[in-house]
């Protein structure tokens, strides 16, 4: 089935999100959309799947106009979605999560629970996805989930399937596994749009490209494309995308975690009996699939939470028991993997978020006041050095883009004196040129003596910044590995496989 959008424009109060955009997919092709986050790629399949109504434009399937007035009118016309966060019930069955919300019936009015069954057989059968329609989803691999979601959306008959950043919880296996998938449902006659920001992903699945920037498609392009191509016409501008290091100056070791633990709320160990150390002068990223207790390691190094057993300490003084507060003066830098949640302040100006964890005393507060002056100045150098694109350090941070907004975080962090940096997914939602910048100033910190900790689930992030890399999976250190690892050795690693053996993995 031919999807066709035509002058599709979709705003948000002053925001245009989606301008005057034109797309065709035909069947049997798979074409990409790329694009920076807020680009304006979801929103547009989102018009597509009628979640959200556009203000302009038409959708044609096979050359007829369309109006969806919701989800259930795209998928009876033939349109699927796999999100990136899966929309299945955990408790259910795999069968269970297939048939809800299409619910068939047999004598009695009892559910045809078996038809289901059946529909997840045949499907299974036909991509090879060995999935039990019996399992409940929650004791299901990441990536065998992801494969329910597909056979819900081919349940229904799906002849035009929308994949929206579907790898960013999978491993380098999972995501190959994929890839895959998508191939044989473009030769099975489906037409795909890929939505995704991984440049190394559409250069692999890809038979067109369209680049999506602020909210106008600017471009198309070929797999044959190069990094730096696809990069610029996301961007508009040329963007370095190696990161430039020397090797590292290592000093002695100087942050010691040993036998940590941390216990959630259900009682569950999500941070178990783990060590390691960083030594001044180098990277260590840590690696694995989102959730796997690399947020939780975090934030009990910086006190946020509390450590069931073992200790953390830096340059010989211990962490664990301090407050944040304490942690933080210890000279503890933190970039924390939700900046809008736990790094910014919203409706603060950018000269007062630079000031956030630095408002008890010299320079910017004396006798509880603030020294507007000293600030403003401050601001006005951290604004020109990082070069955070606002009109001014007034602007209220809220206002700014991804990556404006996470320039002003890693300015407050790194204008202080540090004994340690400690950056959680420093990189999401920022475009590529911020990247860039962010990776630079991340290794100028390690090259001036500092120990930095980089928690990523990019693996290309983690292969770029890294000296050393420790792999996690359920809590545990899989191991510790060199920062030349291959990624198909790290992502048999994240998921559960032992490290190799010393000099097998270079």
């Amino acid at each position: 089935m031919k999807l066709e959008l035509r002058g599709i424009t979709k705003r948000f109060g002053s925001l245009v999100a989606n301008d005057h955009i034109d797309l065709v997919v035909e069947p049997g092709e798979i074409l990409c959309l790329l694009g920076e986050n807020g680009a304006g790629k979801s929103t547009l399949m989102n018009v597509l799947y009628g979640l959200y109504q556009a203000e302009e434009g038409e959708i044609l399937l096979d050359d007829v106009p369309q109006v969806f007035r919701g989800p259930g009118d795209a998928m009876r016309a033939g349109i699927g979605m796999v999100h990136q966060h899966f929309m299945l019930i955990p408790v259910f069955t795999v069968a269970e999560n297939v048939m809800l919300g299409h619910e068939q019936t047999k004598a009695g009015g009892f559910l045809d629970l078996e038809s289901a069954r059946q529909r997840v057989r045949e499907i299974s059968d036909r991509f090879g996805f060995d999935i039990d329609p019996d399992a409940i989803v929650e004791d299901l691999p990441v990536g065998v989930q992801q494969r329910v979601e597909i056979v819900k959306a081919l349940s229904r008959d799906a002849r035009v399937i929308v994949f929206d950043e579907p790898t960013a919880v999978l491993t380098p296996q999972e995501t190959d596994e994929l890839m895959d998938t998508m191939r044989r449902l473009r030769d099975g006659g489906a037409a795909i749009v890929f939505i995704t920001h991984k440049l190394r992903e559409v250069r692999e699945v890809a038979d067109r490209i369209s680049v999506i920037r602020l909210g106008k498609v600017v471009g198309e392009a070929e797999p044959t494309a190069s990094n730096q191509e696809l990069a610029a016409l996301m961007v508009g501008r040329a963007v370095e995308l190696t990161v430039q290091k020397e090797p590292p100056r290592l000093g002695p070791p100087r942050l010691v975690v040993d036998g940590l633990s941390v216990v959630d709320a259900r009682g569950q160990k999500v941070v178990d009996d783990v060590s390691f150390e960083v030594r001044g002068g180098e990277v260590l990223a840590v690696a694995g699939v989102q959730g796997n207790g690399q947020t939780e390691l975090v934030e009990a190094v910086l006190g946020l939470q509390e450590a069931a057993a073992g200790s953390v300490a830096l340059d010989g003084s211990a962490l664990v028991g301090r407050s944040v507060r304490r942690i933080l003066d210890a000279g503890v830098g933190f970039v924390p993997e939700d900046r809008n949640e736990d790094g910014l302040v919203g409706t603060f100006t950018i000269a007062e978020n630079l000031m956030l964890d630095r408002a008890q005393g010299a320079p910017f507060v004396r006798r509880g006041t603030i020294q507007r002056a000293e600030l403003a100045s401050f601001a006005r150098e951290r604004f020109a050095e990082y070069d955070v694109r606002a009109p001014g350090i007034d602007t209220p941070v809220g206002k700014l883009s991804g990556g404006n907004q996470q320039k002003v975080v890693l300015a407050r962090e790194l204008s202080r004196d540090l004994s340690l940096l400690v950056a959680a997914q420093p990189t999401r939602g920022v475009d590529v040129g911020s990247i860039e910048f962010i990776h630079k100033r991340i290794i100028a910190t390690r090259d001036s003596g500092v120990p930095v900790v980089v928690v990523s689930t990019e693996l290309d992030e983690v292969a770029a910044l890294a000296d050393r890399i420790l792999v996690m999976y359920r809590g545990r250190i899989v191991g510790i590995v060199p920062g030349d690892t291959p990624r198909d050795v790290l992502g048999l690693m994240m998921a559960g496989e032992s490290a190799p053996a010393e000099g097998a993995a270079a």
